[in-house]
């Protein structure tokens, strides 16, 4: 058995060595933290070009990304380690080292959002004209950075003999991702999974067409922000059921991501109705325009 096997049995696909760093110059690179910044990368540049497009700053699309970022990576490393507090409540320092993964992508989400609203009251400029253009290359760089997942063999769905199904080393995973159905279903050393890193980049690429095709046809400002939101809470609550590394709101056993989706959903369903129904041609709730 290869502990960097990764297999998709049912559509004959079998990659023998997956790797999950490079050495470069003597120094050990992780692919996660290469396809994340790639994602990053990928991401800004779409931001900047639509800022330019729409002929808004770019000087500020581009301070406003870099703050985002920044506290974007805090937020989803926070988020990840208060609803996993018992892996670091004894290995404090561990909270510092994400280099083989634990960033919750909410919690990036959340931090983000944070930092461009306070940037945007700030600078007296429009929120939602800003979460309209930059919620295009946050897709980008979701839909990149879950392959980082892939790398790490993470963020990977129970048992399952379907179509998709993944094949992986039980050595090459961690023990709390086992569930009892996947101990139950071992063979030969592995376990087959739902790839759900690859079901959330899928959707979250069909979102993306569907945004860029529509973001010239918005009716108010916030639109397409609030149809991004609307469409990965969908997603994310149907995919979150399939993890086995769900994360629990302390004392309801209840999976937080889950929660948080049906919630954003409501809201963001709510509000897109709301403007409709108004007519909005302007911001709904924050910010002069632009």
């Amino acid at each position: 058995m290869d502990d960097y096997s990764i297999s998709f049995p049912n559509i004959g696909l079998y990659l023998s060595h997956v790797g999950k760093s490079v050495t470069i110059f003597g120094f050990e690179i992780a692919y996660y933290g290469i396809v994340i910044a790639v994602g990053m990368l990928l991401g800004v540049s779409l931001v900047m070009y639509e800022a330019k497009r729409t002929g808004q700053n770019t000087d500020e699309y581009f301070n406003a990304t870099m703050l985002a970022l920044l506290f974007g990576v805090v937020g989803a490393r926070l988020y990840y380690v208060v609803f996993s507090w018992e892996l670091y409540r004894d290995y404090f320092w561990q909270i510092f080292n994400i280099r083989q993964g634990g960033l919750a992508i909410y919690g990036g989400i959340l931090g983000a959002v944070l930092t461009v609203i306070l940037y945007t009251k700030r600078k007296n400029i429009s929120f939602w004209r800003m979460a309209d253009t930059m919620c295009l290359g946050v897709l980008v760089g979701q839909i990149l950075g879950r392959w980082g997942n892939f790398f790490n063999r993470e963020a990977f769905g129970d048992y399952t003999d379907s179509l998709l199904a993944m094949r992986l080393p039980v050595s090459a995973v961690r023990s709390s991702d086992l569930t009892e159905s996947l101990m139950a279903h071992i063979s030969d050393g592995y376990i087959q999974v739902h790839p759900t890193f690859f079901y959330e980049s899928v959707w979250n690429l069909v979102l993306f067409v569907i945004l860029f095709l529509y973001r010239r046809h918005t009716k108010f400002r916030g639109e397409l922000f609030g149809l991004y939101v609307f469409g990965y809470g969908i997603g994310r609550f149907w995919i979150e059921g399939l993890r086995t590394d769900q994360l629990l709101i302390p004392g309801l056993e209840v999976p937080v991501s889950q929660a948080l989706s049906l919630a954003l959903v409501v809201f963001s369903a709510a509000a897109l109705v709301v403007c409709r129904v108004r007519g909005r041609r302007t911001e709904p709730f924050i910010g002069k325009k632009s």
